[in-house]
């Protein structure tokens, strides 16, 4: 059984090669809840020591991890997904305390975490090859399917347990070990619950191992260890970009999930209120902490009015509060630097001509000091080049921008360097249909909103919101690299 996952156990351990261990240096990363402002728990800040010995222990592990059977690595993963269900309470708890996660985004995590893992038990029976016919008389030609060696998992702060478990397990049941390196907002739900978990689903020593501390400090030695085959990024465009050409140097495959600008677009044939209906969700799920949250709403100037007069009545309703909660809908922004990121996008909107419908402010709580509560936020009259709609505001915000025809609407949506996912309401499923495909991005659903993941669906974004993808079976061709192996059977002839 696992010895506690209270927030208030003893997180003060990194994880290497199965043993919970001090780190080579006695700095602390403070955990605070963003719901109290109080500190919660405190973890080491790694040093590039620690580093390399998560490397050595991984790399040595993987060795004979990819040696073990199909039904061993199956087996772990299906005892994984089974300790996330035993411990869900716990495990929505702690998304509580770290994340400011409300009741839906706890129970959204681990739902998603667990169909993570119960896919990912299906791909240690799927590591096969396959047999080609050769142009060379007497040659049999083999192709196999290995594991790339050591994963490297750097994790977001939004959704931690999930957008860590998407990369954690599949790469464990392909046959690697993984280091793990989680958001220093969340270090417990992005890495070291990960490991106490592990440990009791019967997880070999060294095959997850887990190192928390800063970007600054660790970022780099992490992303260029020399044994880091495979870094699986999920965060920021900008920090991305910085990951990927590090990774690139290194020689190491990137699966990178970035930015996004999500449009959610809604036609004059739309049902109104049933746009609205998907559009509080996907603006306002989590304060809108989510790379697939709408992040504009486009709206046909025929419905613009009734649109967001609906919307701004919705927004202006829902329970915003501690994420400690029940009830509460909009909890806490993770950290000061996001809410004021957000609110200076607001005010600058405003600012260049757009109509606060409702919200743009800091909520007091109360027993709070510098509440982190931003209401949720309608803005009318917006365009595309304003401050809330160009840039990935990542808050509870919902910029809306009329379009005249669906021709506009398209370029509109396309005018942005992002292509994660996105939405259409038109009326009827074929129209929509017609007009989804017609948008440059990576994800995109009809008659509902942007926010989507089934773990047996691929995922992936266009332009500068990622390279590579997750799910699937896709994710093997990021977590395992084929092998060409011929046989010559009868002896060949040469030309000299």
């Amino acid at each position: 059984m696992v010895q506690s996952l209270s927030i208030d156990a003893d997180w003060n351990s990194l994880y290497i090669d199965g043993e919970w261990t001090s780190s080579e240096s006695d700095e602390e990363i403070v955990v605070e809840d963003p719901s109290t402002r109080e500190e919660v728990a405190r973890v080491p800040s790694g040093t590039e020591a620690d580093v390399d010995a998560a490397y050595e222990a991984a790399a040595e592990a993987q060795a004979e991890w990819q040696k073990a059977p199909p039904a061993e690595r199956e087996r772990v993963a299906q005892n994984f997904a089974r300790t996330l269900q035993e411990y869900d309470e716990e495990i929505k708890e702690l998304l509580t305390h770290e994340a400011g996660g409300s009741r839906i985004m706890g129970e959204t995590s681990v739902q998603i975490a667990t169909d993570q893992a119960n896919q990912a038990a299906t791909l240690p029976r799927q590591m096969g090859g396959e047999q080609l016919e050769s142009n060379i008389p007497g040659k049999e030609n083999l192709v196999r399917r290995e594991p790339q060696g050591v994963v490297t998992v750097i994790s977001p702060w939004n959704f931690p347990l999930n957008l860590s478990g998407r990369a954690i397990a599949p790469a464990i049941a392909s046959g690697n070990a993984v280091v793990v390196k989680p958001a220093s907002n969340t270090p417990i739900t992005g890495g070291l619950l990960m490991a106490k978990l592990y440990e009791e689903a019967g997880l070999p020593d060294g095959l997850i191992n887990v190192v928390t501390g800063s970007g600054s400090d660790i970022g780099d030695p992490i992303v260029e260890h020399p044994e880091s085959d495979v870094v699986a990024f999920t965060g920021s465009t900008p920090v991305g970009r910085g990951v990927a050409a590090k990774a690139g140097e290194n020689v190491s495959e990137a699966a990178m999930e970035l930015g996004g600008n999500n449009a959610h677009i809604v036609t004059a044939d739309a049902d109104v209120e049933a746009a609205v209906d998907s559009a509080v969700f996907g603006s306002f799920v989590h304060q809108g902490q989510v790379c697939m949250s709408i992040n504009r709403h486009l709206v046909h100037e025929d419905v613009y009015d009734d649109y967001v007069d609906h919307l701004a009545d919705r927004a202006a309703s829902l329970p915003v509060g501690s994420a400690h909660e029940d009830d509460t809908v909009v909890a806490p922004i993770i950290d000061e630097g996001q809410r004021d990121e957000m609110l200076k996008y607001v005010e600058e909107t405003i600012d260049a001509g757009a109509t606060l419908e409702t919200g743009g402010e800091t909520v007091e709580m109360d027993g709070v000091d510098d509440s982190l509560l931003v209401a949720p936020t309608v803005l009318s009259d917006v365009d595309n080049d304003m401050a809330a709609a160009c840039n990935e505001h990542f808050g509870p915000i919902a910029p809306v921008i009329p379009f005249s025809d669906v021709d506009e609407a398209v370029e509109l949506h396309d005018d942005t360097q992002y292509g994660l996912s996105g939405s259409v309401h038109a009326g009827d499923v074929g129209t929509g249909l017609r007009i989804a495909e017609r948008l440059d991005t990576g994800n995109v659903h009809v008659n509902d909103q942007p926010i989507n993941d089934e773990a047996h669906v691929p995922f992936s974004g266009t332009k500068a919101s990622g390279v590579g993808g997750y799910n699937g079976t896709d994710i093997m061709e990021e977590f395992t690299e084929k092998k060409w192996i011929s046989l010559q059977h009868e002896q060949r002839e040469y030309p000299f």
